[in-house]
């Protein structure tokens, strides 16, 4: 067994073999629904969270997970025979999970890296996964954050709403430059970089999405691909269908639900489309 384990928090967007396979852990954060705690872990249930999420009465609540969870996680790593933690997690602009962590791993005595991916959703498993097998391959902990960093390095991700009414409520939208928040039904593109959103496109029609689309591949295609996530919350519909046209860049990519964490700031028919390059 690897003497590094790799913990992550439930901002991933991540395929379930692909946590067993490489033994990683997960922290769920927590969302309140009509004043009703949810740890996110329960939510994972196709379609359940935005289910709920459309027949509340309010904006569900997202909570970091608290710092005694993360200090019950490292000690029973420790336990299970871990020598060392990299505790990879979701940008500090968007929550207080990465400094949570931190204060758990002084409070369990144990030896935790804790690293702020800059990122959330696939683009956070791309650096978790890549973190895990370099682990159960036995390279050091340097070795491991190095490749960690790189990976960040070499990511892109890009997040299209149909409503910024979510982004409004849950306070975000001051977080996203270029928008007047009046606008609310606009369909919007962003990027995530340098741990901030930024708009890159924005139109009423239902064709703004696959035009920007079109416009990304056409300026990244001479790159090399090493892989795509494409993520959705609502029906993935639009997720398949951008899928076809990333298929061009010759990477395997991965369509899945996200989880509701990011539904709850992005609301229904939003997506992300995530590129990590050789």
């Amino acid at each position: 067994m690897s003497k590094i384990r790799i913990v992550t928090d439930s901002s991933i967007t991540i395929e379930p073999e692909l946590v067993e396979k490489y033994n990683i852990t997960i922290v769920p954060l927590s969302v309140m629904v009509d004043g009703v705690i949810y740890s996110d872990s329960d939510l994972h249930e196709e379609g359940r969270f935005l289910e709920m999420m459309k027949n509340s009465k309010e904006l569900p609540k997202t909570s970091q997970p608290p710092v005694g969870l993360f200090a019950e996680t490292f000690e029973k790593l420790i336990k299970d025979g871990a020598e060392q933690i990299i505790a990879i997690h979701l940008m500090h602009t968007l929550s207080g999970t990465c400094e949570a962590s931190r204060q758990g791993a002084i409070l369990s005595g144990a030896d935790v890296t804790v690293i702020d991916s800059g990122f959330i959703d696939q683009c956070l498993k791309f650096q978790v996964v890549e973190a895990a097998k370099l682990a159960q391959a036995g390279a050091s902990l340097e070795d491991i954050v190095a490749h960690v960093e790189e990976v960040k390095s070499k990511s892109e991700l890009h997040i299209g709403v149909s409503t910024l009414e979510n982004l409004v409520k849950g306070g975000r939208i001051g977080r996203v430059t270029g928008l007047l928040s009046s606008l609310l039904n606009i369909r919007v593109i962003m990027e995530l970089k340098d741990y901030q959103l930024n708009t890159v496109a924005k139109g009423r029609g239902a064709k703004t999405f696959t035009k920007w689309l079109d416009s990304y591949i056409d300026a990244i295609k001479d790159r090399k691909v090493a892989e795509i996530g494409v993520s959705y919350a609502g029906t993935p519909v639009l997720a398949h269908e951008l899928a076809s046209k990333l298929k061009v860049l010759g990477a395997p990519i991965s369509i899945l639900e996200t989880g509701s964490i990011i539904q709850t700031h992005t609301g229904e028919d939003a997506f992300a489309v995530m590129v990590r390059y050789e």
